[in-house]
């Protein structure tokens, strides 16, 4: 690596997304100096892939027009904390979701434009859990990469100091507080000096041998956060979308099928024929993904079949409806035309992640998280479709406002550590590992096998982008094991075969790094109201 290059700013941003460039936007806004620390290549419209979650985000952002008379907060958060089964937390919801129509409404003065009727009003779907249409999308089922775009575009005319093919090493603290961050940029060495990090940095899709995620989900906020002496909860709270396009023998990303196909009339059918959620939930196939996804692999193991079938034949116009599902489909070899596409369970959102406050704020002081890679207790153990993005956008937000608070600390500048070493395990194990025992179904074996394979693995150094996310994926996986063998229930997205009951009392656990081991740190009983 060459001589390491410097600079101060008031607050560093690590990732380029919805929550990321929401933060750095408004923290501009507010007069502060930001950078922004984006792995990926800047966004790119005629890229064959991008680098963001945000991106691939296809269903919408489930949000209440106030003005709207068959929608209300109290409603919004009921689907919410129903879906969540027990862990989302309250308290913090209904500030969240309150806050999601300013938030939205700013979005749209930054250049997003969503779909709308004749009379400009947000046209509405409705996806799994929601009882009622309010979901608001963009191009079709286009949401994520229309917001990406809107946000990329914005941020160019701000000015927004935003360092591309850049991987953040390590975050600096002294004396237990943030003084900012390492990071190589093109093989060159850097750092941030600043008071305030936050780390938007997405999910952990590919500690799994196939998921949603683009392929920059390799759980770096977590590892970062962990290493920076913060606490991760609920980390064993992995979403699976029930449909995930099947494609036999494929690895990493997946095309996604949006949830939205059945919120328009799509239904998921075994190879029989045969409905897959009848008589499993009310809602049926738009019950709670946690649900949908279970009942998916049931019909999958009762039939003997790789896959189930979405049945589209009911959906009106589908390749106009849905013209990024339709391009996915044609992308892998397959068709819409035949009314039936083949899909599976795919990994594809980490439920908890680091610990923070309503505001962003972690326990390091100056390190704040917002987006997928934070725990807000939004989400409980199972998300409800379409809050993600909602959260991303309200968190961003606050995250700046919580910036501009700490601008003016005193930052003390540190000798910034070489990229030490970390235990990396082969990712192709990894993987797989993962993918057969610490998916849907787990029990304490399993869970036992893969975390003697992970705590095994040897140390090796971070030495360029490939190692940092593999030493990222093993240190997230990890941590997730050990959350997954701690929670001895059954609850949403975690499934334990050896524990199949549901506890009376919901608890939130917190993990944190003590040298090279995962130990639990805290539990907290989950409010009810």
């Amino acid at each position: 690596m060459g001589a390491r290059t410097e600079r101060r700013a008031d607050l560093v941003v690590i990732g380029a997304g919805i929550a990321g460039l929401t933060a750095a936007l408004s923290a501009v806004d507010a007069g502060l100096d930001v950078v922004v620390l984006n792995k990926g290549q800047r966004w790119n419209p005629g890229d064959a892939e991008h680098p963001t979650s945000t991106f691939y985000a296809q269903g919408g952002i489930a949000v209440v027009d106030p003005a709207m008379g068959d929608d209300s907060i109290d409603l919004h958060v009921t689907d919410t904390l129903n879906a969540g089964a027990g862990l989302t937390d309250p308290k913090s919801t209904r500030p969240i979701l309150t806050d999601g129509w300013p938030a939205v409404s700013q979005l749209v003065d930054r250049g997003a434009h969503f779909d709308t009727d004749a009379q400009g009003r947000f046209l509405r779907t409705r996806e799994g859990g929601h009882s009622v249409r309010r979901i608001i999308h963009a191009g079709g089922d286009a949401t994520g990469a229309r917001v990406q775009q809107a946000l990329g575009e914005a941020a160019g005319r701000a000015g927004l100091t935003v360092l591309d093919d850049t991987w953040a090493s390590d975050v600096l603290v002294h004396d237990g507080e943030v003084v900012g961050a390492a990071y190589v940029t093109a093989g060159v060495p850097g750092v941030a000096w600043a008071p305030t990090v936050l780390l938007a940095t997405g999910g952990v899709g590919h500690v799994y041998a196939a998921t949603t995620n683009p392929a920059g989900a390799t759980g770096d906020g977590i590892a970062l956060a962990l290493r920076a002496g913060a606490a991760v909860a609920d980390l064993e709270f992995v979403q699976f979308h029930p449909t995930m396009l099947f494609v036999p023998g494929a690895r990493g990303r997946r095309t996604l099928v949006s949830e939205a196909v059945r919120g328009e009339g799509g239904r998921l059918v075994d190879m029989n024929g045969q409905s897959v959620t009848a008589a499993v939930h009310p809602l049926g196939d738009l019950a709670p993904r946690d649900v949908v996804a279970r009942a998916v692999a049931a019909a999958m193991e009762r039939t003997g079949a790789d896959c189930v079938h979405l049945d589209i034949t009911g959906v009106a116009d589908f390749a106009d409806r849905f013209p990024t599902v339709t391009a996915g489909v044609r992308a892998s070899g397959l068709d819409v035309t035949g009314g039936y596409l083949p899909v599976v369970p795919g990994a594809h959102y980490l439920c908890g992640g680091v610990a923070t406050d309503g505001d962003g704020r972690t326990d390091v002081p100056g390190l704040l998280a917002a987006g997928e890679t934070a725990r807000t207790g939004l989400h409980g153990a199972n998300r409800l479709a379409s809050n993600s993005l909602l959260e991303g956008l309200v968190m961003g937000r606050r995250s700046a406002v919580e910036a501009a608070a700490r601008v003016g600390r005193r930052v003390v500048e540190v000798d910034v550590p070489e990229s030490g070493a970390a235990r990396v395990c082969d990712r192709t194990a990894l993987q797989d590992a993962m993918s057969h025992d610490v998916a849907l179904d787990r029990d304490a074996a399993g869970l036992e096998s893969v975390a003697a394979l992970l705590d095994g693995s040897p140390l090796r150094p971070r030495t360029d982008l490939r190692s940092a996310e593999d030493a990222a994926l093993t240190l997230t996986a990890r941590a997730i094991v050990a959350a997954a063998l701690h929670r001895e229930e059954s609850r949403g997205c975690h499934q334990r075969a050896d524990h199949p009951a549901t506890s009376a009392d919901p608890v939130s656990r917190q993990f944190v790094l003590d040298g090279d081991r995962l130990v639990a740190a805290r539990e907290r009983a989950v409010p009810t109201s």
